[in-house]
């Protein structure tokens, strides 16, 4: 009876690229200071933005904090641990779901030409669909930032709601996660965590 393969030769991707986006990715706690450009940004986002989302509705929006000034404005509200590496961090990236999503649906969304209506008198509904929806992309984003070689720090130690006053006054959006992309500096890792098993997560009946 001949044994079964080892998982990683189950799988589509090389072993090199599932240890790049999976294995020996970790989340970055120092950066150095090597920029991170917009084409690189431009690059993640034109692989990750064919992630599916229910409806094609591609609620997340991503705003860019590059400047001294944006960066002292987002400080305040985050956790004192998180102040540091985000003020360091070459590239902060505020990430936020847009409750107005059905809005684009005409566009992206055009073989049901009433889906926008579905949701129209539908706050609470479409908020909760922002948030689920823009959470699967965040996924995506954070598998597109190790793809492309940088480290990415993702936080929840914040105001949300004061995020959102100072940066997105229009109320339509939610700040759901921060983010801080670089290439990683010394010291940025913790020892890896445990992982549960298969037979803890996976059941079948």
């Amino acid at each position: 009876m001949t044994a079964a393969p080892p998982a990683p030769d189950l799988l589509a991707l090389d072993r090199a690229a599932q240890d790049l986006l999976f294995r020996a990715a970790r989340t970055a706690n120092t950066f150095t200071a090597e920029p991170v450009t917009d084409a690189q940004v431009r690059a993640v986002h034109d692989l990750v933005r064919y992630g599916p989302t229910a409806l094609n509705a591609q609620p997340l929006r991503v705003l860019l904090l590059r400047s001294p000034h944006a960066r002292e404005r987002l400080l305040p509200y985050l956790s004192s641990g998180n102040r540091d590496k985000t003020a360091s961090a070459p590239l902060v990236a505020v990430l936020a779901a847009d409750v107005d999503w059905h809005e684009r649906l005409p566009e992206l969304f055009p073989h049901r030409p009433d889906a926008r209506d579905w949701f129209a008198g539908d706050p609470a509904g479409r908020e909760a669909q922002a948030r689920l929806n823009a959470a699967l992309q965040i996924g995506y984003l954070l598998i597109g930032v190790r793809a492309a070689g940088l480290a990415a720090g993702p936080m929840a130690g914040f105001d949300a709601a004061g995020v959102e006053r100072e940066f997105f006054s229009d109320g339509r959006h939610r700040v759901l996660l921060l983010l801080n992309i670089g290439r990683p500096g010394p010291g940025a890792w913790h020892d890896r965590l445990p992982r549960l098993g298969y037979d803890e997560v996976v059941h079948t009946r």
